[in-house]
């Protein structure tokens, strides 16, 4: 666990960072295994590099889908714009397009013993209304890679291996923008937290003449520095001070990239350094 994080952390406090997190695993195992499966052949024992690859791929695969699950049960319970819920829905329908069936292959792997006495729920539940069981779970049966087509295959049911990395990819790329618009929507909810904070102690923040300034980063942190340029010399210390005492009161405060260490909060705004915004842990 990164130690950076309060000793009270739980993944259920951010899912869609679980989500996101998640995800970006899998798309890197997607493509790792599909460069081997496109390489050469090694032989494990009496098995074949590609076909145990294969086997990985199809639950790497299988496995993004339960990231989209996670992040839009996040996103909902959020109550994210529903045009971000959307979005994802959307990603994932194109996902489900490139890969049909690609629940059906993972079922079958992760099922074994179900499917192989045709058992299996899906599509052999189906299959048993009209065979019997024993003719169901040969005709669901026989996985593999097929290197000339480029294929996985599980009893009728295929997929294109060359679809798998720019799918997860696409997919992932979802995931990331859904998980932005969480940040995003954080940070303005933030935003509006310091400016009613420096509002209640009178202290403008209004550019570009306005002695302090709050501004949002690429990377969707809040920042606040001071427009040093607008305020005397002999008033820096005192306004640092009166803003530093404001964000306090608000339940607020602001950190220093450069020296996380620093103490003297007030003193890293008089040398004109930016300071990252963060709410007090409860």
């Amino acid at each position: 666990m990164n130690s950076n994080l309060p000793d009270d952390w739980s993944p259920a406090d951010d899912p869609y960072s679980i989500a996101l997190s998640e995800s970006s695993w899998l798309r890197a195992t997607v493509a790792l295994t599909v460069a081997r499966m496109h390489g050469d052949d090694v032989q494990v024992g009496w098995f074949s590099s590609r076909q145990i690859d294969a086997r990985t791929l199809v639950v790497a695969l299988r496995q993004l889908l339960a990231a989209v699950k996670l992040e839009r049960i996040a996103l909902t319970d959020l109550g994210m714009d529903p045009a971000v819920v959307t979005a994802l829905h959307d990603a994932e329908q194109v996902f489900l397009d490139a890969l049909p069936n690609i629940k059906h292959i993972r079922d079958g792997l992760t099922h074994f013993e179900d499917w192989a006495r045709g058992g299996g729920s899906g599509p052999q539940k189906d299959a048993r209304k009209t065979a019997d069981p024993r003719d169901v779970a040969r005709d669901f049966w026989s996985f593999g890679y097929d290197p000339v087509t480029d294929t996985v295959t599980m009893g009728p049911f295929s997929i294109s291996v060359s679809a798998a990395v720019p799918a997860a990819d696409a997919l992932c790329t979802a995931i990331y923008a859904a998980t932005r618009a969480v940040d995003q929507r954080s940070t303005a909810e933030l935003r509006d937290e310091v400016v009613q904070a420096l509002t209640d102690a009178a202290i403008s923040c209004t550019p570009p003449q306005g002695p302090v300034l709050v501004s949002q980063g690429d990377d969707t942190r809040l920042w606040l520095s001071l427009n040093l340029s607008s305020v005397p010399d002999a008033e820096h210390k005192e306004l640092a001070e009166r803003v530093t005492a404001a964000m306090s009161h608000a339940g607020l405060r602001l950190t220093s990239s450069a020296f996380p260490e620093a103490q003297d909060i007030a003193a890293r705004l008089v040398a004109d350094e930016p300071l990252r915004v963060e709410r007090d842990s409860p």
